[in-house]
């Protein structure tokens, strides 16, 4: 019985860790596939084989459950408290987002990898680039990205971080097909602004967006209004991941 309970413990937190939740992450890699050159898109398919981009976007979430991948753990988001520049906060000694992204990025580029294959990196670097545009994953360093903000949510228990997870895209009942078909519509200029962002914009737009999060009642029960106040911030996040993905292959690949 306590190994049962140990086990649901661990279940429990690993899920509140998780990043966009599986349909978000999904959305993300199909939009990503959309945005693709020729060229890009036929290396791809080589190294990935029968899987594609969104098919293998939750893989670095999925072998969490290897004791061989737990030094990877922080390398799913970034701290920057409020008021401060990644370099004032400093990079934590055992790495984080934003120096995961930039290795697995070169290393696609050399073909020099460390952690595994040519496939096994690039699941990595998709779901990282996914990973740091929930804007709680550029933590504030004071609730582990909004994961000790308890809350009720449709009148169930839960915390800030889980609902961006997941709570609001699921909520609204689409297949991640039928998600990236919605959102799928930026602007040529959004898209061409989006395309050019470095990383460093990414994450301060997450820092900056963040606050946005946190805007919550005094009861701290949240539903349909929190839903409606903040979905358009949810479908921008998945869209700009979805399309600086791309970018970021196109040029390793295109």
């Amino acid at each position: 019985m306590k190994k049962i309970i140990a086990l649901a413990l661990l279940m429990t937190l690993t899920l509140q860790a998780l990043p966009w939740g599986k349909t978000g992450h999904r959305v993300i890699g199909l939009i990503a596939e959309r945005h693709l050159s020729k060229k890009a898109k036929k290396q791809i398919e080589k190294i990935l084989k029968d899987e594609t981009l969104a098919e293998v976007s939750n893989y670095m979430d999925f072998i969490r459950a290897d004791d061989r991948y737990d030094h990877m753990a922080p390398w799913h988001y970034c701290t920057i408290p409020d008021g401060q520049t990644y370099e004032e906060a400093g990079t934590p000694e055992e790495g984080d987002a934003i120096v995961a992204i930039q290795k697995f990025t070169e290393e696609l580029r050399t073909k020099k990898f460390t952690e595994g294959d040519e496939a096994f990196t690039l699941k990595l670097l998709v779901h990282l680039i996914g990973d740091i545009h929930q804007p709680l994953h550029v933590g504030n360093g004071e609730d582990k990205g909004g994961n000790d903000v308890k809350l009720d949510y449709f009148w169930s228990s839960s915390n800030l971080h889980r609902v961006w997870d997941s709570g609001i895209i699921d909520g609204q009942q689409y297949a991640y097909t039928e998600y990236a078909d919605w959102i799928d519509h930026a602007s040529d200029s959004n898209r061409e602004k989006w395309e050019n962002d470095e990383l460093m914009d990414w994450i301060y737009e997450s820092q900056q967006l963040r606050n946005e999060c946190y805007e919550l009642p005094e009861n701290m029960k949240i539903a349909y209004d929190y839903d409606y106040e903040h979905l358009d911030l949810v479908n921008q996040r998945l869209l700009q991941a979805g399309i600086r993905l791309a970018a970021v292959l196109n040029e390793i690949y295109g």
